[in-house]
């Protein structure tokens, strides 16, 4: 059984020099990651948001999809309505902490070709994303 799990989101001001907990987002939505493509797609409408924080069985969190990734991967030659989201992850990561300075944040993000990253505790539980304006 695949679970979604909801939070509200939080709006932050970025202060100059702060951390990404200063500035992150609540985690959001969580999905295991066996939920299909199709699936979490239609979790992404439902919840009207651009990104999705994968977690494998144990509740660790395993990476992020956006829609353009989702919609990039279904759109594929290779796709079939049994993908499912651990399939299209590969490598955990890159994941940020809590305590980064926002410029670390902002190198590693700018560096990984990345608009957003999940934020983990110690034992890789999410604890939110740090997403560009935008």
């Amino acid at each position: 059984m695949t679970l979604v799990q909801m939070q509200p989101g939080s709006t932050h001001a970025t202060p100059a020099g702060g951390t990404v907990a200063d500035v992150m987002e609540t985690a959001g939505p969580q999905v295991c990651d066996d939920m299909t493509v199709e699936v979490a797609l239609a979790v992404l409408a439902s919840a009207r948001t651009g990104h999705l924080l994968v977690c494998d069985d144990s509740g660790r969190c395993t990476g992020l999809v956006t829609r353009s990734r989702l919609a990039v991967v279904r759109d594929g030659s290779a796709y079939s309505d049994r993908v499912q989201l651990r399939d299209i992850l590969g490598d955990r990561g890159p994941f940020i902490s809590p305590v980064t300075t926002m410029a670390e944040a902002g190198h590693m993000m700018h560096h990984s070709r990345v608009d957003a990253l999940p934020v983990v505790d110690e034992h890789g539980s999410a604890l939110g994303v740090l997403a560009l304006a935008g």
